[in-house]
């Protein structure tokens, strides 16, 4: 583990090779799993402004499950997007190919949100924890969802540090990314990590 100011994090995110492959993982981080996508406070006026704008695009199911459950859900201190089914995000369109992608996301790319998407999806695989006024970044390794991207890093020689570089800049700032990117870069020449 390594410091960036108030920020403790995890070698394996030094390490760790990834670039998102989608046709290879069909978008599984939006459809897998035992939760929705955790959403910050400061989020859900602008996800409440985005359901408004898309719900009409979106599966009959995802409009059901708001309806009846409400967009975001209280989970004892955190707060969560609905999910139909407890696993697909409501926010889930699938392109022909059958790969699941944002909505919000896709409208932001075709100029008509000015939001790309919460903060949490734009980070995975990497989550946050914040205790005691530091956060702690770690590598949120599924591998049913990310060997894909985990292989497609390798091939690429892209790094998970430097593959969200905009995400983590959104989160801490340039200044913050590049003492980050220093000091991933550092920990690399120090050893090799048999993992990811």
């Amino acid at each position: 583990m390594f410091q960036v100011q108030q920020t403790l994090i995890s070698d394996d995110i030094a390490h760790a090779r990834f670039a998102c492959h989608l046709t290879a993982c069909k978008g599984a981080c939006c459809v897998v799993g035992e939760a929705g996508a955790p959403v910050e406070r400061d989020e859900v006026a602008v996800l409440n402004r985005a359901w408004r704008l898309l719900k009409d695009e979106l599966r009959e199911e995802a409009r059901a499950t708001v309806a009846l459950k409400g967009l975001i859900r209280a989970k004892q201190n955190t707060m969560e997007l609905a999910c139909v089914g407890d696993a697909e995000c409501v926010f889930v369109r699938y392109d022909a190919a059958g790969i699941a992608k944002c909505a919000i996301q896709q409208a932001y790319y075709e100029g008509r949100f000015d939001w790309e998407k919460p903060l949490s999806c734009h980070l995975f695989p990497i989550r946050i924890v914040s205790i005691g006024g530091y956060d702690y970044l770690n590598f949120e390794f599924v591998p049913e969802l990310c060997s894909p991207a985990v292989s497609h890093g390798r091939a690429a020689n892209q790094y998970l540090a430097e593959y969200l570089d905009v995400p983590l800049k959104r989160k801490y700032g340039s200044a913050w990314y590049e003492e980050f990117l220093a000091a991933c870069q550092y920990i690399r020449t120090l050893e090799t990590s048999p993992g990811i």
